[in-house]
């Protein structure tokens, strides 16, 4: 049986992309503080900024995998703040690196044993981690990472038969998008791909998916954007 370890699964890009592989006939495995309300999905409560996280977790982790033949690590959980380099608070840059770079590194570390030929680690980015704006300096900072970390990842991993990629969604239609841009930009933001439109959860979903299935993106960054108009 092939499955899914996905963090972050209880709401947007990590819930459709874990209803995606569930449709496709994957067993579930979502770590975040909130449950995923998929029936079938196996939820390992977490606190991902817990630098003790992975030791709470990793026996009932483990033991979830009973009878997998190949494993998707997604790593999609992440903390995106209002900040600066004038601002930033050092705790929060603390907090944010926790969520978005330490506890996938961790679980990397855990799960990589348990890792067939086939498996793959796969990075939700985002097209920031490639650019900058105001306004998002730790996120933008550890997406940055993020990028190298999936690169370190497909060199440290060559020749084991798991490929790893860094999907990097553009403006999609999230919670975490609208409590972060005011309702009467949305619009705009909205212009901004070639399409005119927000892309849709589902949209990343497949692309994970796709990712998960052809190792030939091994080490690859896509950009899952609808094509960014630069302004």
């Amino acid at each position: 049986m092939q499955c899914l370890v996905i963090t972050g699964a209880s709401s947007g890009i990590g819930l459709a992309t874990a209803n995606t592989f569930q449709q496709a006939g994957w067993r579930v495995i979502n770590i975040s503080r909130s449950a995923c309300p998929l029936k079938g999905v196996v939820n390992v409560t977490a606190d991902l900024a817990d630098p003790t996280m992975v030791a709470k977790i990793s026996a009932l982790l483990l033991d979830s995998l009973e009878g997998c033949t190949a494993l998707s690590l997604i790593h999609n959980a992440a903390r995106l703040d209002h900040d600066t380099v004038q601002a930033v608070d050092p705790e929060a840059l603390r907090q944010t690196y926790e969520i978005n770079l330490i506890a996938p590194a961790a679980l990397n570390r855990l799960l990589l044993p348990a890792m067939s030929e086939g498996s793959s680690i796969l990075y939700v980015g985002s097209t920031l981690g490639e650019k900058a704006v105001p306004g998002s300096f730790s996120y933008v900072t550890s997406k940055h990472a993020s990028i190298g970390m999936m690169r370190a990842t497909c060199q440290d991993l060559a020749g084991s038969g798991i490929h790893t990629a860094c999907i990097n969604p553009g403006f999609t239609d999230t919670e975490m998008l609208r409590d972060h841009i005011p309702a009467d930009v949305m619009p705009e933001i909205a212009q901004m791909s070639a399409f005119g439109r927000l892309i849709d959860p589902t949209e990343i979903g497949a692309t994970l998916l796709f990712a998960a299935q052809n190792p030939v993106l091994n080490g690859s960054v896509l950009n899952a954007n609808l094509g960014q108009i630069e302004r």
